[in-house]
Formats: structure tokens, C-alpha cells, sequence
């Protein structure tokens, strides 16, 4: 879609995932956009799920959802291992693709997928929801106009505790592409990537595996100009979701930056030899944001590449930690 279309975009849904409900009710509620079709592996499924989501079209199918000319978008919250040929069929035939994050299993992968939306004219985007928050736009601003001085290190956890493995969770199915280091630490090595806004150098790991894959990992990673950022993740901790940018002044704390803790007021802090200090960005629901922000890019025909080399870098650096635990050394980028 190269010219802009003056409706709401039009968005189909691949799979009644869980997170397919809280993506759906943010396109009810996003301004320009329209869901239209909801696919499943089963018509009983697709069908029910639509009824209960006010989704006037189930299909059986992804296929047959993916034949729909009139559905402009695509959300994919299929496991990551299907994310790739999942996204590279959409943008085969002309949907624009927001997929979930891991953006795919590996990077190769991630790159494949970036390639098919490019030569098909379709935008890409991985589904991190916290960077289209209001609050990581003030959060950035402090960054970017002084307030830290010379940036230094990012620091960066997310973690919750699994007492027992829940059996056929897809995070813990490594045929899957399951593991921490996917559905948590992608979160952390996002942060790290848009708080400096450039490739680490090289990188650091060590994994702890279970059930075939990584249920905790601890990473460091250097930047040039004397950055260095550190991160972990993992399913044998109590629930952790910070992150903190520091400089030679001043450093940032974020305390729940996946999912603010309060829909209604988002917080983080400023931490200087002064002191403290709170901010606050009331009113803004990420999810909302996000569809809103995607639907403007189709709308307008203008395709934002630098969200796909972002979530494929993001891919790289994830597959350099887990090649580094595997080496037990450093691995350079």
C-alpha cells in the first residue's frame, strides 16, 4: 500500500492466543483502525473467539485469512517459531505485518522476514509495546537533552517465577523456540539497543537450561565509547521488570517498564546528587498507542524501515548471548 487511504486500516488476527485479547481490544480502541477477521487452526475456535471479541469474520484457516484482500494489516501471535513463515506468507500477499516478539527464532530468520516485507512493499514491526508508552518519550527526552551527562551503563531485568514447568506452555517448549532469553530478555536487549542506540561491540552470557531450553540468563554487553550494559532474565525469580540508564550526572529508573504498573499514571524517577525526582505521564494505554502508531505508517504509505533493523538487530544480539553461553567466551558483533 503506497498511496494513503483515507479508512481505518484494516486489521486480521493469526491465532486466538492469549495476547490476541489485549492486541484486540487495543484495535477497538485505536483511532484509524478497524478489526476485521479473526483465523484459527479450528472454525469452532475462530468462531467463538470472534463472537466474544466482536470480530464479524472467523476464519478456519491462516491461509484462508491471509486470501482476504480486504484486511490491509496482520498481527502474529503464533509461537516464534512459526513467526517466519507466518510473516513472510503476509507479506507475500501485500498485509503489513506486527508480529510478536521474539520477532522470529533466530536471526536469520528475523532477517528473512525483514527481506519479504521490503521486496513486498509492507511494514514491518515487532509487538514491543512499552517502547510506544508517552513515558519512554519523556524518559528519552531526559536521555538525549543532558539531564544524565555522558551515558555510562544500562541495566535491565525481567523476570517472574515459575514454582512448577507449566506443561505445553510454548515458553518452555524449545521446538517451539521457547526460552527466557525470547520472551523476556528481547524486552532488556530492546532497551539497551534504544537507550544507546547502537550495536554492542561484543557480548557476554551464561544460561541455565531446563526442558530443553534457557530458563535464566545473565549477559553483559560493551558498547565503544566506554558504555557497557547488563541484563537478565528468567522463569526462577520473583516478578522483575526495571531497567536503569545511568550517566556520569544523573541516572533513570524505570521500575515496571514492560507494563506500567497503573494504566492511569506511568512513573520513573531521576536520580542526581540533588536528589529525586518523580515523573509522571498520566493517560496512555501502550497497547493503543501501538496500533494507533502502526495503522498511521499504512495509512500514510510511508514504511518506517528502522522498526525492522531494529527488532532484527535485536535478534542478533540475542542469538550472539546464547552463542556466547554456548562457547562459555566473549563473542564479538
Amino acid at each position: 500500500m503506497t498511496t494513503e487511504t483515507k479508512q481505518p486500516v484494516r486489521w486480521g488476527i493469526l491465532s486466538t492466543a492469549n495476547i490476541a485479547t489485549k492486541v484486540a481490544q487495543a484495535i477497538h480502541l485505536a483511532r484509524s483502525a478497524d478489526l476485521i477477521a479473526i483465523a484459527s487452526r479450528t472454525e469452532e475456535r475462530a468462531t467463538t473467539w470472534a463472537e466474544e471479541h466482536s470480530v464479524p469474520t472467523a476464519y478456519s484457516t491462516y491461509d484462508a485469512l491471509l486470501a482476504d484482500d480486504s484486511i490491509d494489516a496482520i498481527y502474529i501471535p503464533l509461537p516464534p517459531s512459526l513467526h517466519a513463515e507466518w510473516t513472510i506468507k503476509a507479506a507475500e500477499h501485500g498485509k503489513h505485518v506486527l508480529c510478536e516478539k521474539p520477532l522470529a527464532a533466530n536471526a536469520a530468520e528475523a532477517s528473512a522476514m525483514a527481506d519479504a516485507c521490503r521486496r513486498n512493499d509492507v511494514q514491518l514491526m515487532d509487538g514491543v509495546m512499552w517502547v510506544h508508552h508517552d513515558r519512554t518519550a519523556a524518559i528519552k527526552k531526559k536521555i538525549t537533552d543532558g539531564t544524565l551527562g555522558k551515558l555510562r551503563r544500562v541495566t535491565a531485568a525481567f523476570t517472574f517465577n515459575w514454582d512448577t514447568i507449566p506443561v505445553g506452555n510454548i515458553r518452555a517448549m524449545k521446538e517451539l523456540a521457547g526460552g527466557s532469553l525470547g520472551d523476556l530478555g528481547y524486552y532488556c536487549v530492546r532497551a539497551i539497543l534504544w537507550a544507546f542506540e547502537q550495536m554492542p561491540i561484543q557480548v557476554f552470557a551464561t544460561a541455565r537450561y531446563k526442558v530443553g531450553v534457557d530458563f535464566n540468563l545473565a549477559g553483559v554487553l560493551w558498547f565503544d565509547d566506554e558504555r557497557i550494559a547488563t541484563l537478565d532474565c528468567g522463569f526462577d525469580t520473583g516478578l522483575r521488570k526495571w531497567f536503569e540508564v545511568a550517566g556520569t550526572r544523573a541516572s533513570i529508573v524505570c521500575d515496571d517498564f514492560t507494563v506500567p504498573t497503573s494504566e492511569d499514571t506511568a512513573r520513573f524517577w531521576v536520580h542526581g546528587s540533588d536528589g529525586n525526582e518523580r515523573n509522571t505521564v498520566d493517560g496512555c494505554i501502550q497497547e493503543v498507542k501501538m496500533i494507533e502508531r502502526f495503522s498511521r505508517i499504512v495509512r500514510s504509505g510511508n514504511l518506517e524501515v528502522e522498526w525492522a533493523d531494529v527488532a532484527v538487530n535485536t535478534m542478533r544480539v540475542c542469538d550472539a548471548l546464547l552463542e556466547s553461553d554456548r562457547r562459555k567466551e566473549v563473542v564479538k558483533l
